[in-house]
């Protein structure tokens, strides 16, 4: 019987033991560089979620879409082959629409309402929508506002868009923009649209400043306008499957530290930009090839009520209260 007892014993002790010891492994997959913000920022948060959680918790970065890109991220989250990602809002308006939101123009005054927006009610209601899909929702990356940019005629005021060839994402809110102001909306891979500029396909695109400066734009671009009329971001999502299986220590280890990492995140883009607008100016007036534009605050008023008026086309799809919500953020 002792021995027996024993046993029991040594049994139990063997199996707790290997509860405490048991470790999990997030593999955190995306589709940029690992020098940019969002690729620093998935680095960041597999260091620092190691850290707090005593090594329990692993993180395996790939970085430049190595494991999978984004047109296939969503099944490989729903299978649990991949347990994080941070796809671009374009990627969930065919399962949530109501993301079409980020696309309307001038509807975020700057980067501290933009992040108001995100982080309050309007923000968690649109996670809580994804999450109904089958996927964890936890938090927003930036990756940046977008700016116009044409090799035709500088885009200062609204008239100035008229004619002009823009290449666009696909989207109907970002089609009805270009129109507004009599603009051509063109929609294009991201793939073609230096050749598309270089042989005149196109005139005029809108894209963050790291696209404009990384792909090289303003080689083909005569003029760039600081207009900040629209926005790209990233939302940081987990297999759901892979969720429901953390203990609830082990989750909090998780949004604690990507709640760091999205700070650090939105730090390093704004230095980005910075370091991008310094580097633009650089070869503008060394090159005289590029001119330079910020529009104020008269003339962002006037492509504002140039292009307010399409919102009203969008609340069957949005919903005109989160619209209403994210304009009157505090």
């Amino acid at each position: 019987m002792k021995v027996l007892i024993s046993t029991i014993l040594s049994c139990a002790v063997a199996v707790s033991a290997f509860a405490a010891e048991k470790t999990y492994t997030i593999k955190f997959a995306h589709v940029v560089a690992a020098s940019t913000p969002k690729g620093k920022a998935a680095d960041f948060f597999a260091k620092r979620v190691e850290e707090i959680s005593g090594g329990k918790i692993k993180v395996q970065v790939f970085p430049s879409a190595q494991l999978v890109d984004d047109d296939r991220i969503f099944g490989a989250l729903k299978l649990n082959n991949v347990q994080m990602a941070a796809p671009s809002f374009s990627k969930f308006t065919p399962i949530v629409p109501q993301f079409q939101l980020f696309d309307l123009p001038f509807i975020f005054a700057d980067e501290n309402h933009l992040h108001k927006v995100q982080d309050g009610e309007v923000g968690q209601a649109l996670k809580d929508l994804v999450t109904k899909k089958g996927f964890v929702a936890l938090d927003y990356w930036d990756a940046g506002f977008k700016h116009f940019s044409s090799s035709t005629k500088p885009i200062v005021n609204p008239e100035d868009a008229k004619g002009q060839k823009f290449r666009i994402q696909s989207s109907k809110v970002l089609e009805e923009q270009m129109k507004a102001v009599g603009g051509n909306p063109q929609v294009l891979p991201f793939s073609e649209v230096y050749s598309a500029l270089q042989q005149r396909v196109v005139d005029a695109t809108e894209n963050p400043l790291s696209n404009f400066y990384n792909t090289k734009f303003h080689e083909v671009q005569s003029s760039l306008t600081l207009s900040s009329h629209g926005y790209l971001g990233y939302l940081v999502v987990v297999s759901d499957k892979f969720w429901k299986s953390l203990p609830e220590d082990m989750k909090k280890y998780v949004t604690q530290a990507l709640s760091e990492a999205t700070d650090y995140e939105r730090e390093e883009t704004a230095k980005e930009d910075a370091h991008v607008i310094a580097e633009l100016e650089k070869y503008a007036a060394e090159t005289k090839k590029l001119e330079i534009f910020k529009l104020d605050d008269t003339q962002r008023a006037k492509w504002s009520e140039a292009m307010q008026p399409i919102y009203p086309k969008f609340y069957d799809i949005i919903g005109k209260d989160l619209v209403e919500k994210t304009i009157n953020a505090k």
